[in-house]
């Protein structure tokens, strides 16, 4: 998606979900805040906020995030980001599997183009 993306990972002890996701957002923003003052893109300016403590604001503050405790609701999420570019505020792709971001990929044409991902049924 343009603006937004979708991850579901498994995290290991000693590790916790807010370690992780802090780090990952900082690294990620900075990664990107990086990319973008390289290339002198417009963009940056849409992620200006001048707070306090950064001049630059990629990610929310506060980020949705959902206990995957069983199948049910770990299939009824992975359908959802599959979906989702398809969507017709999106438009990205005609089938999920064709979405170059997307790991329907990966389920449905066995492309493993992104080498990190784990078939769910692998680790549950």
């Amino acid at each position: 998606m343009p603006n937004h993306i979708h991850l579901i990972w498994q995290i290991l002890a000693p590790h916790k979900n807010a370690d992780v996701q802090r780090d990952f957002l900082k690294y990620t923003a900075q990664q990107i805040k990086f990319n973008l003052i390289k290339k002198d893109s417009k963009l940056l300016d849409d992620i200006i906020v001048n707070a306090k403590d950064r001049r630059y604001q990629l990610w929310e503050r506060n980020p949705h995030w959902f206990e995957l405790d069983n199948n049910v609701t770990l299939l009824q999420k992975l359908n959802y980001i599959h979906k989702n570019p398809l969507q017709e505020k999106w438009l990205l792709a005609v089938n999920e599997e064709d979405y170059v971001f997307s790991s329907a990929r990966f389920y449905k044409r066995e492309d493993n183009y992104f080498d990190f991902l784990v078939h769910y049924e692998d680790v549950m």
